[in-house]
């Protein structure tokens, strides 16, 4: 190792190891066209690598221990060619520059996915005041959430990864010493399926979530908003022009919040005579869905799903948490350049971030963050990917 760098940014520095990789002229890539020396380094003391699930039905994703991070997904196109359908980076130096290319590209989010309300949290009575990273709120657990972490790794087989992370009692101003996983697992019928877990020795809350950020198009280097999306909820939760909620739980019916039946994004992101979308430049909302029913999820049923007519490949996504953020890209188009050379635009891609709802902690009547000693925390969202008949 060599090229000792230490990137500063909002969450404090980063100290990277950087590997040397000259005169490896004969490296075996990955089917997505990623170097796994480039991801091989040390970071806080350590190690990072580049881990690569796969099946025996043209699957492949590659995730990096650093935040947790799906690097990139590939499944075949309608033509059978391999289609890396995620945003990201090629290397591991840009992921961990928060001040040239910060970003939330494919990370394992916590403590708390989405925002909290001006970073106040109350647990047991006791008010904790949490970074305000993002207009006035703590947003993903703030700037050293655990997207920006390095995570314990174990690869079982060669289609599962698990990830461990001990997040110490007052990270970021959280209560409670926290031990998190998050294990993917790459099936036979193409899904990457999720899991996350936790326990804690003091009250707190979790919300974990998968941040990748889908564009089924095969080609990032165009606006992906003829992509088709599905939403199975008949309510959102509407957000403030600072991109939180306000308390409200309104119907979709009659507004461009309404996904129920699948149309193309195109047709309704424009409309900014529609307060969410002039707030958000796009749409950024949670959705409360249909398949959350007194307390417990139907992670059996479709909650949402994209597909691009140009490749025929349909996403479908599978969880049992009450709400999906669906986030259209709205904060891309910043010019930096990313994986295979490509500068991202505005309103390329899409998240399906399955989460509890945004800024649950203060509001009461929504379903529970809180997490106690002895209670553990169950999370599952999947991804499952074939081609539309």
């Amino acid at each position: 190792m060599k090229d000792l760098k230490t990137l500063f940014g909002g969450m404090g520095f980063i100290t990277i190891a950087l590997c040397s990789c000259a005169g490896q002229a004969n490296v075996n890539t990955t089917v997505s066209g990623l170097n796994p020396t480039a991801f091989d380094t040390i970071i806080n003391q350590k190690q990072v690598k580049l881990f690569t699930l796969k099946n025996n039905n043209g699957m492949e994703v590659c995730i990096t221990n650093f935040g947790g991070r799906v690097v990139s997904l590939t499944v075949p196109d309608k033509e059978n060619k391999p289609t890396d359908v995620v945003l990201g980076y090629d290397n591991i130096a840009q992921y961990a520059d928060t001040v040239n290319s910060p970003s939330d590209y494919g990370s394992s989010v916590g403590r708390y996915a989405n925002r909290i309300g001006k970073g106040k949290l109350t647990v047991n009575g006791k008010t904790y005041q949490l970074p305000q990273n993002n207009f006035g709120h703590c947003l993903h657990g703030g700037p050293s959430g655990w997207m920006y972490q390095v995570y314990d790794a174990k690869q079982p087989n060669d289609s599962t990864l698990q990830l461990t992370i001990v997040s110490p009692d007052g990270d970021n101003g959280f209560p409670g010493k926290v031990t998190a996983t998050t294990t993917y697992t790459v099936r036979s019928n193409n899904t990457l399926d999720i899991v996350f877990q936790a326990t804690t020795d003091k009250e707190t809350v979790v919300n974990m979530t998968n941040h990748s950020y889908f564009n089924l198009n095969g080609d990032p280097s165009k606006e992906g908003m003829d992509m088709v999306l599905y939403i199975n909820a008949d309510k959102y939760t509407p957000a403030d022009s600072t991109y939180m909620t306000t308390g409200e739980i309104k119907p979709v019916e009659g507004t461009p919040m309404d996904f129920r039946k699948p149309h193309a994004i195109e047709e309704t992101i424009k409309d900014t005579s529609f307060d969410q979308i002039k707030y958000a430049s796009g749409y950024d909302q949670n959705w409360c869905l249909n398949t959350y029913k007194n307390g417990k999820g139907d992670d059996k049923t479709v909650a949402a799903s994209l597909y691009s007519p140009k490749t025929g490949i349909l996403l479908e996504m599978f969880t049992n948490e009450p709400g999906v953020q669906v986030y259209t890209g709205n904060f891309q188009g910043t010019g930096v350049t990313c994986k295979k050379g490509i500068k991202y635009p505005k309103h390329v891609s899409v998240c399906l971030e399955s989460q509890k709802y945004p800024d649950s902690p203060n509001k009461k009547n929504w379903p529970s963050p809180y997490l106690k000693p002895g209670e553990k925390y169950y999370s599952h969202v999947a991804y499952k990917f074939s081609i539309k008949k």
